[in-house]
C-alpha cells in the first residue's frame, strides 16, 4: 500500500544545532557507534528514502539538541519550506521545570507541535549514569504529564521493560494524555526469557487506553535484525494494542547504522496483517498525532 506516514523520525543540521550526543567522539552508544551518522541528515534526503517506499507525510521526534527551542525552531522551518510534504514534531520538554507552562506556550506557538517528549529510559547501562529513571518518583513529572494532556498536547514515551509496572502507574494518573510508547518499550534482551518478560511487562502499558505502541527502533538492540527475529515482537504488540493503538516508524537515521528503508519497510510488510496496514502503516499515526494530510496521497 502507499500514503504510509513514518511516526518516527529524526533529521538535523550539524550548523543549524548542536547535537552533543552525536559530537561526541570515541563514545559507542546504547544503539551502536553514531560515526556514520555524524553528518547531516536532511528533509529531502528522507523523503527520497520514504517515499520511495510509499511514505507520504511523517513526525519528527526530537533527538537531543542542545538548546531544545532551537531545534524545534529549525524543524518548524523545515516543514514549511516543504508544504508537500506534511510534517509535524514531538518536541523536548522538562516536564519537571518550574516554568513548563512558559515553555509549552512558546512551543505551541510553533504550528506543528503536536506532544512532547523526555526520555524516562534508554538502556539499562545509560540509565544508570543518567538517572533518567527517576523522572517516575518526581511528583512534578506527573503534573508536567497532566498540564501536557490539559493542552492537547501528546506524551512520547521512551523507557525499558523493567520500568513498565511502575510507569504504568504514573500514567494512570493522567489519562487525559495520550501516550505513544517509543520503540515497542525497547526490548533489550532479546533472548526468549528476555521477551517473554518484556510481553509479560507491556500488558501494564497496553493495558491503559491512552497509549499507542510504535514499532520503530527495533534494530537498536540487534544490529543484525531480521525479520523472523523482529517476529515476535510485533507479534506481540499487534497483539496487544491492535492496529487501532500499533503505528509505524523508521527511527532513521538511527536505524539507518543497521538497514536501508527499503528493508525496513519490506520487514513490516511481510509481518503486518494485510488487513491492518491501513491503519499501522496511516491510520493511528494520522489520528494521534491530528496530520491533516491530501485526499490524493
Amino acid at each position: 500500500m502507499t500514503g504510509w506516514i513514518d511516526a518516527h523520525h529524526h533529521l538535523w543540521q550539524l550548523t543549524a544545532v548542536r547535537y552533543p550526543w552525536l559530537m561526541a567522539r570515541g563514545e559507542t552508544r546504547f544503539f551502536g557507534d553514531p560515526t556514520p551518522i555524524r553528518r547531516d541528515y536532511l528533509l529531502d534526503e528522507f523523503r527520497a528514502e520514504a517515499a520511495a517506499e510509499g511514505v507520504v507525510a511523517s513526525v519528527h521526534i526530537q533527538v537531543g539538541a542542545a538548546d531544545p527551542l532551537a531545534e524545534a525552531r529549525w524543524v518548524q522551518r523545515q516543514a514549511d519550506a516543504a508544504p508537500d510534504w506534511p510534517m509535524v514534531q514531538v518536541v523536548f520538554a522538562d516536564l519537571t521545570a518550574a516554568d513548563l507552562p512558559a515553555q509549552l506556550d512558546t512551543l505551541q506557538g510553533l504550528s506543528t507541535v503536536r506532544g512532547v517528549r523526555q526520555i524516562v529510559g534508554r538502556a539499562p547501562g545509560e540509565d544508570a549514569q543518567t538517572g533518567t529513571n527517576a523522572l517516575l518518583d518526581d511528583p512534578r513529572f506527573l503534573a508536567g504529564l497532566q498540564e501536557a494532556g490539559r493542552r492537547g498536547l501528546s506524551f512520547d514515551l521512551q523507557l525499558i521493560p523493567e520500568l513498565m509496572a511502575k510507569t504504568a502507574r504514573v500514567l494512570a494518573q493522567a489519562p487525559e494524555t495520550p501516550v505513544a510508547l517509543c520503540h515497542a518499550g525497547s526490548p533489550h534482551d532479546r533472548s526468549a526469557a528476555g521477551l517473554a518478560a518484556w510481553a509479560e511487562a507491556l500488558t501494564r502499558l497496553s493495558d491503559l487506553p491512552q497509549v499507542t505502541c510504535k514499532l520503530s527502533g527495533l534494530g537498536m538492540f540487534d544490529h543484525g535484525w531480521t525479520p523472523d527475529r523482529i517476529r515476535p515482537i510485533v507479534d506481540t504488540v499487534l497483539a496487544q494494542f491492535g492496529p487501532e493503538r500499533t503505528m509505524f516508524g523508521s527511527n532513521f537515521p538511527v536505524d539507518k547504522l543497521y538497514s536501508d528503508y527499503r528493508t525496513v519497510a519490506e520487514a513490516y510488510r511481510q509481518l503486518v496483517p494485510a488487513a491492518w496496514q491501513g491503519r499501522v502503516f496511516r491510520g493511528t499515526a494520522e489520528h494521534f498525532y491530528r496530520l491533516r494530510i491530501p485526499a490524493s496521497a
